[in-house]
C-alpha cells in the first residue's frame, strides 16, 4: 500500500500564488507516474498536471501556463506552483499515484485525501 500525504494548500487572495506538495510513503514500484487532479463539488476530478518518474510532464486544460509540477524521485514527493490564481482554481486538489507493475498488470492506483486551496478576497 502506498499513502499519499499533501500540504500547502489554504486561502489565497486572486492573483496570489500557493506551493503544494505531496509524499508518498509504502511499498512503490520505480516506474510511476504522479499528478495533481482537483475536484468541486458537483463536478468530475480533473487532471491539473502529472509527471513520470522520468521527468516527463503532461497538464489538463487548467494547469497550464499558470502551473509547473516538479518532482524528486528520490524523495517520492512531486510539487505543484501555482501562480496568478483565479477564484475558478478554488477547489480541493488531490495528489494521485500509479505504479507500473508490468506489462499486461494493471496500475496499482492510490490518492492522497486533498488539500483544500481557496481563492476569494
Amino acid at each position: 500500500q502506498v499513502r499519499l500525504v499533501e500540504f500547502g494548500g489554504g486561502l489565497v487572495q486572486p492573483g496570489g500564488s500557493l506551493n503544494l506538495s505531496c509524499e508518498a510513503t509504502g511499498s512503490m514500484y520505480p516506474i510511476y507516474t504522479m499528478g495533481w487532479y482537483r475536484q468541486v463539488p458537483g463536478d468530475q476530478r480533473e487532471l491539473v498536471a502529472s509527471i513520470t518518474n522520468g521527468g516527463g510532464k503532461l497538464y489538463g486544460d487548467f494547469g497550464s501556463g499558470r502551473f509547473t509540477i516538479s518532482g524528486n524521485s528520490a524523495k517520492n514527493t512531486i510539487y505543484l506552483q501555482m501562480n496568478k490564481l483565479t477564484p475558478e482554481d478554488t477547489a480541493v486538489y488531490y495528489c494521485n499515484r500509479q505504479d507500473f507493475k508490468g506489462l499486461g498488470n494493471p496500475r496499482d492506483n492510490y490518492w492522497g485525501h486533498g488539500t483544500q486551496v481557496t481563492v476569494s478576497s
